[in-house]
């Protein structure tokens, strides 16, 4: 099922600008992006250099005249991977700032990490991302009947939370056991061995404990010097994985509030995940909500992947947090905009009353499995 993307109208409204600038998608693998580029080239008659071959990454050598000829050709391209060819941010400048070609890049984040020139494009470059399959792009993919609404969202709600939405894996017809198979793959090939390489990273087997513990943990504060102590690793070392699954889109992490106005006292972060399938297939748990214990925290950190989602996606200037007072009372997020505004909400699964907390002028709501889409879709 081919899904128009959010990111699409990004790059719609890039190629009809004119903006001098790269335009960066990010997102972990297998998230959509090298579908999202065919669709473009396709529909826009673009070349695609893959960097994936060293072939495509030769043409793109700094060197005035080799880069010239791919403009002669071009007024716009297309590069996949782009993470591949760390390299190439010294072409990318040549091409912007002499050449004035459009440039649509994918790949992940690291490339600011692994290119020692990246910070050469600094004015240079914009950015989007392509991430799992949010809500609201599934819901603006279907036809639904007002009168079906309910429904839609209520099966959708159960699946999300136990398969995710990774594209390939949410694909219509895909039975329970296939869907299992390619998050295993997922995990093995992209979140484990991909990662791996791309950072030197020695250690598989810790690295996948690492995220099953935090998996068990969810919606739980984490403590590091707890998760090196029970691996049995180096406290700095858990730290680093943990920094490199959360610039890769595996992890999201949720600080707590901090303001001389309060007495909360938490230094830990709480983590989520971007997708439940790659949580679930980790802890090798798949049964339906109704029967699961830890339903509480899955809903949980089906609502905070979904706005971070949306945050991404919309660009949205929000920061996210949780609060937590010395005498254990908790708000679930709390939303800070720009202007120092807040707005917090209580992730509940259960109908539950609550009462306010947080010392600082503010809104509150309840967001339930019955209102989490309008709740969510309200945010901006």
């Amino acid at each position: 099922m081919m899904f128009l993307r959010d990111v699409e109208t990004v790059v719609d409204d890039y190629l009809k600008s004119k903006e001098n600038k790269v335009l960066f998608i990010w997102g972990p693998r297998r998230s959509g992006k090298t579908t999202l580029l065919n669709k473009i080239a396709k529909n826009k008659n673009l070349p695609i250099f893959n960097f994936d071959l060293f072939s495509d990454q030769e043409k793109f050598a700094p060197e005035q005249e080799l880069l010239r000829k791919i403009v002669l050709e071009h007024k716009a391209i297309l590069i996949d991977e782009v993470q591949n060819y760390p390299e190439v941010t010294t072409s990318l400048k040549i091409l912007i700032d002499k050449y004035r070609l459009k440039i649509i890049t994918t790949g992940s984040s690291e490339l600011r990490q692994k290119s020692a020139n990246f910070d050469s494009l600094a004015g240079r470059f914009v950015e989007a991302f392509c991430l799992p399959l949010s809500i609201e792009e599934i819901f603006n993919n279907q036809r639904v009947k007002k009168y079906e609404e309910a429904w839609f969202f209520n099966d959708l709600f159960k699946k999300m939370q136990i398969f995710g939405s990774y594209p390939e894996v949410f694909a219509p017809n895909i039975k329970e056991k296939e869907k299992i198979y390619l998050l295993q793959n997922i995990l093995d090939t992209y979140v484990l061995k991909d990662i791996m390489t791309i950072y030197s990273l020695r250690n598989s087997k810790l690295a996948k404990d690492i995220l099953t513990m935090i998996a068990l943990q969810l919606g739980n504060e984490v403590s590091l010097r707890e998760i090196a102590n029970s691996l049995q690793a180096n406290v700095t070392t858990v730290s680093n994985y943990i920094e490199i699954f959360i610039k890769n889109y595996i992890l999201i992490p949720l600080p707590s509030f901090k303001t001389n106005l309060r007495k909360a006292v938490s230094e830990n972060r709480k983590y989520y995940f971007y997708d439940l399938g790659i949580r679930n297939i980790l802890i090798k748990d798949f049964r339906d909500l109704e029967v699961r214990p830890d339903k509480g925290a899955l809903f949980e950190n089906f609502v905070l992947s979904e706005i971070e989602k949306k945050i991404r996606n919309k660009n949205l200037l929000l920061n996210k947090y949780f609060y937590r007072e010395y005498g254990g009372r908790e708000v679930d997020l709390v939303l800070e905009d720009y202007k120092k505004r807040y707005r917090c909400y209580e992730i509940k699964y259960r109908k539950k009353a609550i009462k306010s907390v947080f010392p600082i002028e503010h809104t509150l709501k309840i967001i339930e499995p019955v209102n989490y889409f309008q709740t969510i879709n309200e945010i901006g």
